[in-house]
């Protein structure tokens, strides 16, 4: 039978991987290397903060064994540990989604008024692939893409879609999808459709979403618009 000091190691240890969660940039963080891996001065511009920073940042997450690296160069990249560690963050989101008394307000907050904003879940998408009868885009950066997408999806990060938007039919739905349920780069993506005319929705979450339920992902470099 094991005694008080050995138990209280154990969790002292479940609390440290809890406790690296316990930041706003670390969260974000996980988030984006949820879609691949990143050299720490992309993620340093994702998150709005120093190179230093995140730097901080990043060994937290490395202590409590939630992220690795790599060097090339003179760069080092992150990426998660493993596909746990992605699960870990949907689980704790999907928990402050459900009990969290402020979070709706907060995320509406950041992402404006979704209610006239359509969306389709993976399971329909998938089948219209499977018929041809959609165009599916992605408008994350394109690193990210390069890392893993939905399957014959299409490379147009969402600052360069209207300078694109001729390389879309124009009598085909488009379905746009970035990182998640409260990433914001479909929303605009489909705002932005709407108002030139065009069908569109957005994928009721993301990329990580789509690729954990086993659906078909790709990776390499995009082909031009």
């Amino acid at each position: 039978m094991g005694d008080r000091q050995a138990k209280d190691a154990l969790y002292d240890a479940f609390g440290e991987v809890a406790k690296a969660l316990a930041s706003g940039r670390r969260a974000e963080l996980v988030d984006v290397l949820a879609q691949g891996e990143r050299h720490v001065e992309e993620l340093a511009d994702e998150i709005g903060q120093s190179v230093a920073n995140t730097s901080f940042h990043l060994r937290a997450l490395a202590t409590a064994g939630l992220v690795t690296t790599r060097r090339e160069g003179t760069r080092i990249y992150y990426r998660l540990a493993s596909d746990r560690v992605a699960e870990l963050w949907a689980a704790l989101r999907d928990v402050a989604a459900a009990h969290h008394e402020h979070l709706d307000d907060l995320a509406a907050a950041y992402l404006g008024d979704r209610s006239r904003l359509e969306q389709v879940g993976r399971e329909e998408l998938a089948e219209r692939i499977r018929s041809g009868d959609v165009v599916v885009v992605d408008v994350r950066p394109a690193a990210e893409f390069v890392a893993g997408h939905i399957a014959g999806a299409r490379s147009i990060p969402v600052d360069e879609l209207a300078a694109n938007l001729r390389s879309l039919p124009a009598d085909v739905e488009v379905v746009a999808y970035c990182r998640g349920p409260y990433c914001v780069f479909a929303d605009d993506a489909v705002r932005l459709l709407r108002r030139r005319g065009r069908r569109a929705r957005r994928l009721v979450d993301g990329f990580p979403e789509w690729r954990r339920a086993a659906l078909p992902v790709e990776a390499g470099v995009p082909s031009p618009p």
